[in-house]
């Protein structure tokens, strides 16, 4: 199982890539995590931001693979605790089917990626900023696998 990680946006700070590396190194074979990262849309002060969101929308689903399961980050979606997310995750592997996980731009998803989207997350009540989601998603990741390996990261 392929599992990737595509957002919006080109230029993250270095301690959130370097939080991001740190998790996907932990991660190992195991579970092989890979960002594709996608130009923000053209954004103007004042201006309504629709045309951004929908090239950005084109962008997101033309890097999208036939087959895979899409996971759309998004404050307004279903929020799951840890232990319920190991699980989610166990049965994904076990379907085999690939994950993508969508981080959007600032102003959100356009329709069409929801649309897309076979399940709406949330990560999170509060609303995160967009390159931090990649280091909480990709620990989120590894404390699901350290959870179904029974290894000791993860206490309730």
């Amino acid at each position: 199982m392929r599992v990737r990680l595509i957002a919006v946006g080109t230029r993250p700070p270095a301690w959130v890539s370097q939080g991001y590396e740190d998790y996907v190194r932990r991660l190992g074979p195991q579970l092989k995590l890979t960002l594709m990262q996608i130009e923000p849309g053209r954004r103007s002060a004042g201006q309504d931001p629709h045309r951004a969101i929908e090239t950005e929308g084109r962008k997101t689903l033309a890097a999208l693979h036939a087959g895979e399961f899409v996971v759309a980050l998004d404050e307004h979606g279903r929020q799951m605790p840890t232990r319920p997310f190991a699980e989610w995750l166990a049965a994904r592997m076990h379907a085999g089917q690939d994950l993508a996980f969508l981080i959007g731009g600032p102003d959100g998803f356009s329709p069409e990626v929801r649309a897309r989207a076979d399940l709406l997350l949330s990560l999170s009540a509060l609303t995160l900023p967009h390159a931090l989601v990649r280091v909480v998603l990709a620990e989120q990741l590894y404390r699901a696998l350290s959870i179904l390996a029974h290894h000791p990261y993860h206490r309730d």
